[in-house]
């Protein structure tokens, strides 16, 4: 019964991650097309917030000793997890269409899948494989059979298409490689130091332009969108994420991404933009039909399930 409410937890935990990722999306949209704030200091603010989140809740918690070795691969972990995905992607989504973004986001869990294969021997079964690429159609279907407002670039560039690359890579990496590392501290502590190599990284670069912004003429809706992305889309969000990967292997946990264009079908329709159709419901049940398929899967080294005696 706990391994199972452990699973139900890893779920839970993915999905509240990603349903905050879905509207992330819009918010750094809004963000990176203002012009005010650049990529890389939209990343340094979510690397400073959260840093200080994550430090003031460790000072309410026992104190959990990091050994040397493991420092580095958090420090790592913190480049291939944090750094490079979040920054390739602030910075795609200005020279990247909407539907492109949604297109070459969705090959994560696809990414993830050989990764996982590759360093965590995680066999790809037919089932598995076969769960992927359910959730993978029934997101091209919501794609393709959705609004799209003309919020971003009128094109997508080269340079885009491998931000986007670039962007789902090492998210897979992160999921797949980092599992066993997450594995042995708790949460708090694993994000405290991750996000201190973070911001150790990027503030440096951009405290001088950070310090020079016209603060007092910047709308207050950006503000509000700003502290979105630190409170939700940076802390909570790599809160749960790293409580998914303790409990799922990291194709289920990236299949969680699809979650993303679903939410925005759901704000769209919301507001007006969309409408509901059958063909997104077929949609949204395909997508976690296939996130059930895999998670019913065999996983490493898992035997196969024998057939009672007649």
């Amino acid at each position: 019964m706990s391994i199972n409410l452990s699973r139900l937890g890893g779920h839970l935990a993915c999905l509240g991650a990603y349903l905050i990722f879905g509207f992330n999306i819009v918010f750094s949209k809004d963000i990176a097309l203002s012009g005010v704030l650049s990529p890389m200091q939209v990343y340094t603010l979510r690397a400073v917030g959260a840093c200080l989140i994550f430090w003031a809740v460790s000072l309410f918690r026992p104190r959990e000793k990091v050994s040397g070795k493991d420092m580095l691969l958090i420090f790592l972990a913190a480049m291939v997890g944090l750094f490079l995905p979040q920054l390739s992607f602030l910075k795609a989504i200005t020279v990247t269409t909407s539907i492109d973004v949604s297109i070459l986001g969705s090959t994560t869990p696809i990414m993830t899948m050989f990764v996982a294969a590759i360093f965590l021997k995680e066999p790809i079964t037919l089932k598995k494989a076969g769960g992927v690429l359910m959730s993978f159609l029934g997101v091209m279907l919501l794609i393709f059979n959705s609004v799209h407002v003309d919020n971003g670039a009128d094109t997508t560039s080269p340079a885009g298409v491998l931000l986007m690359i670039v962007n789902g890579l090492t998210f897979a990496l992160y999921l797949g490689i980092f599992r066993p590392l997450i594995a042995r501290y708790s949460v708090i502590t694993f994000m405290k130091w991750a996000f201190l190599f973070s911001v150790l990284v990027s503030l440096p670069f951009e405290l001088g332009s950070l310090c020079r912004l016209d603060y007092a003429n910047i709308e207050p809706s950006l503000y509000w969108q700003v502290g979105y992305v630190i409170l939700f889309a940076t802390f909570f969000a790599y809160l749960f994420i790293p409580i998914g990967q303790k409990h799922l292997r990291p194709t289920i946990v990236s299949m969680y991404s699809y979650v993303q264009p679903i939410v925005a079908v759901i704000v769209s329709i919301y507001t007006g933009i969309d409408s509901l159709s059958w063909q997104k419901v077929v949609a949204a049940v395909l997508v976690f039909a296939g996130v059930a398929v895999v998670n019913r899967s065999r996983a490493a080294g898992q035997p196969k399930p024998e057939k009672a005696a007649v």
